[in-house]
C-alpha cells in the first residue's frame, strides 16, 4: 500500500486560513492525478486542490465546511487501492450562523450524522413540530435544509426546486444559494439569511479599515473624452489585428494614472506607522467584479508596460474573476488603484481607498454633455473623474493637481508620449 497524503497548499503571509467548500470526490472513488479534489476559499480567492497522484480516494480527513489551515492533510490517496473501498467520511463541519437553542437540535441527536444540515430557522422550525432530523429534503447548498423546505413538509407539498440564480459560465461556488423569497410556502413577510462568504467579510473589514484609519478626502474633476475616442477609432481595428485584444479605455486610464504618479510620487505613496513609504513602482490595482464579490488584481510594473500588455493582463483578469481563477499573487500588492464605476452606468462617486495605499482614481459612465469652448456651446463626451485620497499623507494641492495632471493626459494623449 502506498498512502499519499493531500494536503492544503501555501497560503499567503496576509490570509490565516481557509475554508473547504465542497469535495468533488467520495471516499473510494478512483481518482486520476490533477483531478480536482475540492476548491477552498480564503478571504482573497478560490483554491483548487488537485490529487497529487493517480489511485483511489481512501479517506477524506476534513469535511466540508472546515476551517483549516496551510499544509493541513484534507484526504488520503491509495495508488494501489481497488476503488470502491474507503474508510468513512467525516460529517460536514456544522455552518458558522447564529446559535441554535438547545431544544432545536435535540430531537435530531440520534441521526446527527446522517441527516443534511439545517439552517437555524429550518432547524426550530423543525423542532417546534417534531420533524425529525433527515425526514424533510434540504434545496440549500450541499444539501442544506431552509426554513421554506420545512414550511414545504408542513403543508404536505413536496419542497420546489430552487430557483437558478448563478448566471451561465459562473462557478456554483461563487454565489450564496438564494432562494426565491416569492414563494407561497415563505409567507407574506419572506426572508433568507445566509452565511456571508469568506471574501464578503473581508471586503466589509477592509473597508471599514479604510474609513476607521484614513483621513479620506475627494477631489472631482472633468476630462473631455473625445482625443481619446477619436484615437481609439482610428487605430482600433489595426490595434486588434496586431495585438489580438482590443483596445478599451483602462489602457489610457492606467497610462494616465501612471503619468500624474511620477509627477507626484505622494500620491503613489503608503503609511507604515510613522513612516511614509515612498514606491519606486507602478503597481496599479484594477477594480474587478467578480461573482464572489469586489477584487482587485494588481497590473505591476505599469509604466514599462505597452497599451496592448496593459489590456491583455486586464482581459486576462477579467477571465479570472469570473470563471474564480485568480491567485493570492494577482492580489497581492499594489500602490494605487483605479475603480471603474463607468461599466455599470454610475455617473459619479466617491471610491473608497484600498489599504495601505493613499489613493484610489474612480471614472464613471462617458457621456454627452453641454460644454462652453471658448465661448461657443459644444457636445462633448464628457468623465467625471473622482480622487479619493488619505488627507494625512497627500495635501490637497497635491491630490487636485494630480487628478489634473490625469485629465490633462486624457484629454491630451500625446503628453504620454513625451511625457508632459
Amino acid at each position: 500500500m502506498a498512502i499519499v497524503e493531500v494536503k492544503v497548499p501555501e497560503l499567503s503571509e496576509s490570509v490565516a486560513d481557509a475554508t473547504l467548500l465542497e469535495w468533488k470526490k467520495k471516499a473510494g472513488e478512483a481518482v486520476s492525478a490533477d483531478d480536482v479534489l475540492i476548491e477552498i476559499e480564503t478571504d482573497k480567492v478560490v483554491l483548487e486542490v488537485p490529487a497529487p497522484v493517480s489511485g483511489v480516494l481512501t479517506e477524506i480527513v476534513e469535511p466540508t465546511g472546515a476551517t483549516v489551515l496551510a499544509n493541513q492533510v484534507l484526504a488520503r490517496i491509495d495508488t494501489e487501492a481497488t476503488a470502491g473501498v474507503a474508510a468513512p467520511a467525516p460529517a460536514a463541519a456544522p455552518v458558522a450562523t447564529a446559535p441554535v437553542p438547545a431544544k432545536t437540535v435535540a430531537p435530531a441527536a440520534a441521526s446527527a450524522a446522517a441527516a443534511p444540515i439545517a439552517m437555524p430557522a429550518a432547524a426550530k422550525l423543525m423542532a417546534d413540530n417534531n420533524l425529525a432530523a433527515g425526514s424533510v429534503a434540504g434545496t440549500g447548498k450541499g444539501g442544506r435544509v431552509m426554513k421554506g423546505d420545512v414550511l414545504g413538509a408542513l403543508q404536505g407539498k413536496a419542497p420546489a426546486a430552487v430557483p437558478a440564480t448563478v448566471p451561465t459560465g459562473v462557478p456554483t461556488h461563487a454565489l450564496p444559494q438564494v432562494v426565491n423569497l416569492a414563494r407561497p410556502d415563505l409567507g407574506d413577510r419572506p426572508e433568507q439569511r445566509v452565511q456571508m462568504t469568506r471574501l464578503r467579510a473581508r471586503i466589509a473589514e477592509r473597508l471599514l479599515q479604510s474609513q476607521s484609519t484614513a483621513a479620506i478626502l475627494t477631489t472631482f474633476n472633468e476630462a473631455n473624452m473625445k482625443p481619446v475616442m477619436d484615437l481609439r477609432k482610428r487605430f482600433k481595428d489595426q490595434f486588434q489585428e496586431e495585438h489580438g485584444v482590443k483596445l478599451g479605455f483602462m489602457s489610457f486610464f492606467v497610462k494616465a494614472a501612471v503619468h500624474a504618479l511620477k509627477k507626484f510620487p505622494m500620491i503613489n505613496a503608503s503609511i507604515d506607522g510613522n513612516d511614509i513609504v515612498y514606491h519606486g513602482y507602478f503597481d496599479i490595482g484594477i477594480a474587478v467584479g467578480s461573482p464572489r464579490g469586489l477584487v482587485v488584481p494588481i497590473i505591476r510594473n505599469a509604466d514599462q508596460m505597452s497599451f496592448a500588455d496593459i489590456e491583455k493582463k486586464i482581459a486576462e483578469f477579467g477571465t479570472k474573476a469570473r470563471d474564480g481563477k485568480l491567485t493570492l499573487d494577482d492580489l497581492t500588492g499594489g500602490t494605487f488603484s483605479i475603480s471603474n464605476g463607468g461599466v455599470y452606468g454610475s455617473m459619479m462617486s466617491t471610491p473608497i481607498i484600498n489599504p495601505p495605499q493613499a489613493a484610489i482614481l474612480g471614472v464613471h459612465a462617458t457621456k454627452d454633455r453641454a460644454m462652453v469652448v471658448d465661448g461657443e456651446i459644444v457636445v462633448l463626451p464628457m468623465n467625471f473623474l473622482a480622487l479619493s485620497y488619505d488627507h494625512r499623507l497627500i495635501d490637497g494641492r497635491e491630490a487636485v493637481l494630480g487628478l489634473v495632471a490625469m485629465k490633462e493626459a486624457l484629454e491630451d494623449p500625446t503628453r504620454l508620449l513625451f511625457d508632459l
